[in-house]
């Protein structure tokens, strides 16, 4: 949900202690000094309070806190600058698998790197991609971080095969789940298919969830209710 009043995470009431407390952001994973939390807990650093989405993501996605996709795709959504259905959504795909992935092989060392260069490119996936285009970003998404991860150019060969592949993949899930549009439920069959993908053709395992409760049918008037394999899913 999107939570305009009180905490950004949950909606709950905040509570001010002047003692003030060490709590790790919900966003980013940075440990602070505060002396606010909210009646559930959650604590959010200033930054990432005040963040464009975006940057959000690119700050949560460099942080190397990342192991599961899907988990780190859920936490950024329930931002309240992350809107319902949005052109951020083909940045957040290639940004939680290449996260992920760096995670799971332990080389974060050009971790930043594959981020600014995924944000560089997902900008350029229009908004309404799907419908006018006929080529949903999210995956384009799961394309551009193959892209990302293999160096493929238009000159490539293996490299290029694996990327317009990954991209066919999640297109084809993505399309064979109908419409209208869900930027959360075309996300979460991307990141699942491309998680598949890695496993295949790179050999890295990218663990986490498999298949998630959707939280967000409230905000979303064309929600295909339980035609969405993640409508209610426990």
């Amino acid at each position: 949900m999107e939570h305009k009043n009180n905490c950004v995470v949950c909606g709950k009431e905040l509570v001010y202690d002047t003692t003030g407390t060490r709590a790790e952001c919900f966003y980013c994973k940075e440990v602070c000094l505060t002396d606010v939390l909210c009646a559930g807990g959650h604590y959010v650093c200033d930054r990432c309070h005040s963040l464009k989405g975006l940057d959000l993501i690119e700050r949560v996605a460099t942080a190397g806190s990342i192991s599961d996709p899907i988990e780190a795709a859920i936490t950024l959504m329930r931002h309240p600058e992350i809107k319902m259905h949005g052109p951020e959504h083909h940045f957040l795909v290639p940004a939680v698998l290449l996260a992920a992935y760096h995670s799971a092989t332990g080389d974060t060392e050009r971790l930043a790197e594959h981020i600014k260069t995924a944000r560089q490119r997902a900008e350029h996936v229009l908004g309404g991609f799907c419908g006018f285009y006929g080529d949903c970003g999210a995956a384009v998404g799961t394309g551009i971080a193959l892209s990302v991860l293999t160096g493929a150019t238009p000159l490539s060969k293996n490299e290029w095969r694996l990327c317009n592949l990954m991209t066919a993949k999640s297109l084809l899930t993505i399309a064979l789940h109908g419409g209208p549009r869900c930027c959360k439920r075309n996300s979460f069959l991307a990141i699942i298919e491309a998680k598949a993908f890695l496993k295949e053709h790179l050999g890295v395992n990218v663990p986490g969830t498999a298949a998630p409760r959707c939280t967000f049918t409230a905000l979303n008037k064309e929600c295909l209710s339980a035609e969405c394999p993640f409508h209610g899913h426990p």
